[in-house]
């Protein structure tokens, strides 16, 4: 009782002592006094791939030819291609529509094409030969003609740096008469990559 007492006659103490108590309190219940632990992997990045195509003769002619004759021995030229690219990547090879310069007699059609996979470079700057027996025809035969690639020939995935060299062939077929004399026919070849 002599300590109630000593309270109400002290009210400033007994405040103070009163609030002190009670800040005490919500400190030691609003920390829940747990254990904490946290731990950040920073810097995570992400970057995309490339798919890219080098062309050894990129804007210009794999091969040109004049004085052609029916039957006579075939034209040939080469080009290399390569995937320059991080990713692999499936390639073909297609045609622009030939521009014959007689529409009644088009060249194009008397103009046969094979066209072949001489193989990968074994070595970045090692080519592989054409004719060597490893050859593969991806497209045409003595009788197949410019004009009647008309659609595109799957070439296979390429890997990243992976480097082919093509060798295409053109030749007057020897059905070619008269009507084909003085003729040219013009063509574009594309290259494609998709991933």
């Amino acid at each position: 009782m002599a300590r109630i007492a000593f309270l109400a006659k002290q009210p400033k103490r007994t405040l103070g002592a009163l609030a002190v108590l009670v800040a005490a309190t919500s400190i030691v219940a609003g920390s829940g006094a747990n254990f904490t632990a946290s731990s950040a992997n920073p810097s995570n990045t992400f970057a995309t791939g490339t798919l890219s195509i080098l062309n050894s003769k990129e804007n210009a002619a794999i091969l040109t030819a004049s004085n052609l004759k029916p039957g006579d021995t075939p034209v040939t030229g080469t080009v290399d291609i390569s995937n320059t690219g991080s990713l692999s990547g499936t390639f073909t090879l297609s045609r622009n529509a030939p521009v014959d310069s007689d529409s009644g007699n088009p060249l194009s059609a008397k103009l046969n094409l094979v066209v072949k996979d001489c193989g990968v470079w074994p070595a970045p700057a090692t080519p592989e030969p054409c004719g060597d027996g490893d050859d593969v025809t991806i497209y045409g035969s003595p009788a197949d003609t410019v004009s009647g690639m008309s659609s595109s020939v799957a070439l296979g995935t390429f890997a990243a740096a992976e480097k082919h060299r093509y060798e295409f062939s053109v030749g007057l077929d020897a059905s070619a008469t008269d009507a084909y004399q003085g003729d040219t026919s013009t063509v574009q070849f594309n290259w494609n990559a998709v991933q």
